[in-house]
């Protein structure tokens, strides 16, 4: 019993760093119809760039804060590439951002090498259940309600959240009223940076990153990002904890190897099971 109390913990702080990644995506992909294959990237170059400041010398708190920063640069700059030339179709956009993850590739092995990373997290543990966890999972789980709670007020109480939700439910009607759908578009990617960036440097210090580890990130958030349906980035949370805990069950009492499948596994499940029940069309238009 206490492995299984162990594992759903361990799952609840992973799965919140899928939450914070797949709500990225989905910012992202309701203001602009693009699924960013990018997002895991962000994450990756996030943790890489925390743990180089902290080798250099910076503190935890501003190393992750200029690193989650830096995401969010590299996350406009894609969203330039992806979707600032207008009439780009979302397609293309698709395209562009797969070639700028895989152009990651290259750039974090020539920067960084191709050795793992990671960094020491919050010290000491907790005792939770009669386990001993670590503090960086109630750090993990803190830090991620207080972000979904920040997004919640950035979406309710500020013109620019209010743009992004209008630009999600109707892009037409939003470009009539003023708003430029572009713009609001950079702003979403750039949002979805800091979110993917928030994810790696709150999970490296638990899992050490690889610059070819941004693969596994995106296919576990964007099966959080369709377990929620890719409707609000609150619905997030609760998909990504689900899947996390899930993940490391099947890590847990099988093999760690298969948590990639299964979040595959499950994402084709959902998708086929929502093509059964609405049309194609439908799907899409909302």
């Amino acid at each position: 019993m206490n492995a299984f109390f162990s594992y759903v913990l361990h799952g609840i702080a992973v799965g919140c760093s899928f939450a914070l990644l797949a709500s990225g995506l989905i910012i992202i992909y309701r203001v602009t119809r693009v699924v960013n294959l990018a997002q895991g990237t962000f994450a990756v170059v996030a943790a890489f760039t925390a743990a180089t400041l902290m080798k250099a010398g910076l503190p935890h708190g501003a190393a992750e804060l200029l690193s989650t920063l830096a995401a969010a640069a590299l996350g406009f700059f894609v969203g330039v590439v992806a979707i600032a030339k207008r009439g780009t179709s979302s397609q293309a956009s698709l395209i562009a951002t797969l070639g700028l993850a895989i152009f990651g590739y290259a750039l974090e092995i020539l920067i960084w090498g191709d050795q793992p990373r990671s960094f020491a997290g919050l010290e000491g543990t907790l005792e939770l259940f009669g386990l001993e966890l670590p503090k960086q999972y109630a750090l993990i789980v803190v830090a991620t309600l207080l972000v979904f709670g920040a997004l919640e007020l950035f979406f309710e109480h500020t013109y620019a959240g209010k743009a992004l939700s209008a630009c999600a439910s109707n892009p037409y009607a939003a470009k009539l009223v003023g708003i430029s759908v572009v713009r609001t578009g950079l702003l979403g990617f750039a949002l979805g940076g800091a979110l993917g960036g928030v994810a790696g440097v709150l999970i490296t210090p638990l899992s050490p990153l690889s610059y070819d580890s941004d693969i596994s990130l995106f296919v576990s958030g964007f099966a959080s990002a369709i377990i929620a349906g890719l409707k609000r980035p609150l619905l997030a949370l609760g998909g990504g904890v689900l899947l996390g805990v899930a993940e490391a069950l099947v890590a847990g009492y099988s093999k760690a190897s298969y948590q990639t499948a299964f979040a595959l596994t499950l994402t084709l499940a959902i998708l086929v099971a929502q093509g059964l029940r609405r049309p194609a069309v439908q799907l899409a238009d909302e």
